[in-house]
């Protein structure tokens, strides 16, 4: 049996169609047809029905199925237990975070940990912070950065990173005048939120006895698109205060405090207690915990190292 046999078993699986998988894969059609029939003659049953267009495992292939990913995490945590025995890690890091993370947060630690460790290839598993947490669990990442609280007694968690939520207005907005606001001050606004994640849960919590009053002008994909809108006069928004620095400094917006609310996001590393970690990730947690990355109000991002 080749490894390679069971990704494009599992591939197959996932995508429920030969073709999708060849293409996922960068192989022909008949190149996936021949793995599998191989794996077939292998395991003397025949692993998948077609249905119509598309395919679903049998009975035999759904016995495969867990077996195969377990061999694959096998071989994958093999690999880096060879790697681990040099002196420096080397290998791959796979982290799992969501997309504000990876763009406001985790790049300078990024380049510090490429700058100590070059050796080392990072893989970006980029997705919600729930689904984060399913790739930690199954094996499939090694850290993942997502959104606090987590409760799992699976999981070991450290805090690394507090911001504070602000409003964010154009600099023409006449709430850009104020030293401080309260909520009742901004329902009256044309308001961008998120379509959904924790900012969402937190924006409807806070505004919902001004529900009726509200006026939600658009619901946007990402914090990205939020900024960029809220800079061109389209609405206000609420946002991590170190998420708006760029456009404070270039004066596209203005940052104004919220006085009747007091919400910070904080984000965590967590990985699981009962996994040894390659090396690769365990020298990126002890760099993330050299320090907590706070923000001032002056807008500056400093790193306050632990005593």
């Amino acid at each position: 049996m080749d490894f390679d046999h069971l990704i494009t078993f599992l591939e197959i699986a996932k995508q429920g169609s030969f073709s999708r998988a060849g293409q996922k894969l960068y192989r022909s059609q008949p190149a996936v047809s021949a793995q599998i029939r191989q794996l077939e003659h292998e395991y003397g049953q025949k692993l998948f029905d077609r249905v119509g267009k598309s395919v679903r495992l049998t009975v035999a292939g759904e016995t495969l199925l867990e077996y195969a990913a377990r061999l694959l995490t096998l071989r994958n945590e093999s690999l880096r237990a060879v790697a681990d025995q040099a002196s420096t890690p080397r290998g791959t890091l796979a982290i799992g975070a969501n997309e504000a993370t990876c763009l406001y947060v985790l790049p300078e630690i990024f380049a510090e940990y490429s700058r100590r460790f070059p050796a080392v290839q990072i893989s970006i598993y980029r997705n919600f912070s729930h689904k984060v947490l399913e790739k930690i669990e199954d094996g499939t990442v090694d850290v993942g950065i997502v959104t606090l609280p987590v409760k799992s007694p699976s999981l070991k968690i450290h805090s690394i990173f507090r911001d504070r939520l602000m409003l964010m207005v154009h600099p023409d907005n006449p709430l850009a005048r104020y030293k401080s606001v309260r909520t009742s001050d901004i329902v009256d606004q044309p308001l961008l939120f998120p379509k959904t994640g924790f900012m969402r849960q937190v924006l409807d919590k806070q505004f919902r006895p001004f529900r009726a009053q509200l006026r939600v002008a658009m619901e946007l994909p990402s914090v990205g698109m939020i900024k960029r809108f809220v800079a061109a006069g389209l609405g206000v928004s609420l946002i991590s205060e170190s998420f708006a620095r760029d456009e404070v400094e270039t004066g596209h917006a203005k940052l104004v405090p919220i006085s009747d609310m007091d919400i910070w996001r904080e984000l965590g590393i967590v990985y699981r207690r009962d996994r040894t970690l390659p090396r690769s990730a365990s020298a990126f947690i002890a760099l993330a915990r050299e320090g907590v990355v706070s923000v001032t109000g002056d807008m500056e991002g400093k790193v306050a190292h632990r005593r």
